[in-house]
């Protein structure tokens, strides 16, 4: 089975920036290829590692509900033939990783059956990769429905101010409600001035009962690559935001 990893935050905290440098380092000490999984409803995680994104599992289960609903399956295909196709069309394929867009939620009508070929096919995909890596946004929707694999580590992604640290507070109270047990889980505060945090920040870190796994230094570098368009997880391995991250993994033992 992969080590499965889920990055969640609210959003605005570089959240996607920092899931994008845990795939390139997971690359660089050789686990590729990394499963890569944009889970966030808001999908942009393919425009920091740098690929362009044709489809998403979203678009394809829609149109897999409305060919089940207008009986236009291919003729000499059964549905699940139709399905495999159609799914395994959405996998991106590079040289050091494998990406799924989840795309959006649903529409109206009964999507049991198509969310049900779904979870089927990334269990098929799951167990042929080192690494599962899943960007989420704050909701884990797809954790929480039983689409995505058992969390191992789940990081929480919170900028250096009180209301970053509360609403990371809340996803983590959301986890313990939905029990869905991650193997372990911790909190890297991000865009921090010099990497230090203050006072007040780590008393707000205390309060939540968060474990802070890890601080991150501001970088103009990262902030131009925003502004440029260009993919901020190629930055060099010198880059001091890159530089902490990976210092934090290797204390996790990834």
């Amino acid at each position: 089975m992969p080590h499965t990893i889920a990055v969640a935050g609210k959003g605005g905290v570089g959240k996607t920036t920092v899931c994008g440098m845990l795939i390139d380092y997971l690359i660089n000490k050789g686990a590729a290829p990394v499963l890569v999984v944009d889970a966030d409803a808001n999908a942009n995680l393919n425009e920091v590692l740098g690929v362009e994104a044709e489809t998403t599992l979203g678009t394809i289960r829609e149109e897999m509900a409305q060919a089940e609903l207008k009986k236009t399956v291919p003729p000499g295909m059964t549905k699940a033939e139709y399905a495999e196709f159609k799914f395994g069309s959405a996998l991106i394929e590079e040289d050091d990783f494998d990406m799924l867009i989840m795309g959006r939620t649903q529409g109206k009508g009964c999507y049991c059956y198509v969310n049900g070929v779904l979870k089927t096919q990334m269990d098929k995909y799951t167990k042929n990769y080192k690494y599962v890596v899943m960007d989420n946004e704050a909701g884990l929707e797809h954790v929480a429905r039983g689409t995505l694999p058992h969390v191992d580590t789940m990081l929480l992604i919170s900028d250096c101010s009180r209301r970053g640290i509360q609403a990371v507070g809340r996803i983590a109270e959301m986890i313990r409600e939905l029990e869905l047990k991650p193997g372990r889980m911790g909190l890297i505060v991000n865009r921090a001035p010099g990497g230090v945090l203050d006072k007040g920040t780590l008393e707000e870190i205390e309060k939540q009962g968060l474990t802070l796994y890890g601080v991150l230094p501001h970088s103009d570098a990262i902030y131009q690559c925003d502004c440029d368009g260009t993919p901020s997880s190629k930055l060099p391995a010198s880059n001091p935001t890159k530089q902490a991250l990976k210092t934090v993994l290797e204390s996790l033992g990834l």
